[in-house]
């Protein structure tokens, strides 16, 4: 392998070397590999023409002292960094250099922003707002099944609005291709099993009639979008306008606020976090610890509203 990756090294670049491996090893997405590649040629521009994969470690650093001048994010400062320490470690690996320069460089720190939760009223307040014509609309139907798999599931829209729909005749569980084409199976409440039931027996009212009909004819919720299935921005729109109807504030509401919502809400209920990153498709545990951080501020604010000595102004026995 070593010396397949020698001979790459003649006509590609190395960051183009360590991007084929990430790929092909580590089954990387193309978001992610244009990710890895916009923040490696953003170092390779701070070096001005000096050979990139031979960096020192005094240069590392004054390029993350160039980004804090310049205002950047520490969040953004750390994704940076990260991805160097990548690639050096993969310099490393190959032989390319004796030492790795990212070596006892600190990461930014920056407190993370915790993610949008709705709480579990508003959860409630969006199905009773779907469901309202449940009977009547197929419309209805599918915004019910839409949200119930959303909150059950914690699909991340792409995996849900992507979902074939031989992925759902089993709707105990659902079979998903995550980030990295990562496969889990993500078990279904009764309520989100029901609704996929109905919405089933309205979608063909959804399949597109002419050329577009075979290749939507394949994903669960089929649309007359190029894609073949319904688009990230209609399912935004979707439920925007349903947060409205619940009158909710809809800057408050996407997929992602649904996901944030069935993760934390697990967490409130005592589930490990484990079992939550494995359901959330997560690589990394820390990615997942976010929600302990949630649930506890959502908790101490319960006490400081609710507890007869957490009110402010209140005075404590002596």
């Amino acid at each position: 392998m070593r010396g397949s990756r020698a001979k790459a090294r003649v006509t590609a670049t190395p960051i183009e070397t360590f991007l084929d491996m990430m790929s092909a090893e580590r089954g990387a997405s193309q978001n992610t590999l244009a990710a890895y590649e916009r923040d490696l040629s953003d170092f390779e521009k701070f070096m001005k023409g000096r050979d990139f994969s031979a960096a020192s470690r005094d240069e590392v650093k004054a390029y993350l002292q160039q980004m804090s001048r310049a205002g950047l994010a520490a969040s953004s400062q750390a994704r940076r960094l990260s991805a160097l320490r990548q690639f050096f470690a993969f310099a490393y690996s190959e032989g390319w250099r004796p030492d790795d320069p990212t070596d006892a460089v600190d990461s930014p720190r920056g407190r993370r922003p915790l993610p949008k939760v709705l709480s579990n009223e508003d959860v409630e307040k969006l199905i009773a707002a779907a469901r309202a014509d449940f009977e009547t609309s197929a419309d209805a139907r599918r915004l019910t099944c839409i949200l119930e798999v959303l909150y059950a599931s914690g699909l991340r829209v792409s995996e849900l609005l992507t979902l074939h729909l031989s992925a759902a005749r089993n709707r105990a569980t659902i079979f998903v291709r995550g980030k990295g084409e990562r496969e889990r199976v993500v078990p279904l409440n009764p309520y989100a099993q029901e609704a996929i039931k109905a919405y089933l027996e309205v979608r063909a009212e959804f399949l597109p009639n002419g050329e577009m009909r075979p290749l939507s004819e394949k994903y669960l919720f089929p649309s007359r979008s190029a894609e073949g299935h319904l688009t990230r921005r209609r399912c935004h729109q979707l439920l925007k306008a349903l947060a409205l109807k619940a009158n909710l504030d809809p800057d408050k509401l996407s997929p992602h606020v649904l996901r944030h919502a069935f993760a934390t809400h697990l967490v409130e209920g005592g589930a490990d976090l484990r079992s939550v990153q494995t359901l959330l498709g997560h690589a990394d545990v820390s990615t997942t610890e976010i929600y302990t951080h949630v649930a506890r501020e959502r908790l101490e604010a319960m006490v400081t509203a609710t507890h007869p000595l957490g009110r402010k102004g209140t005075n404590r026995r002596s």
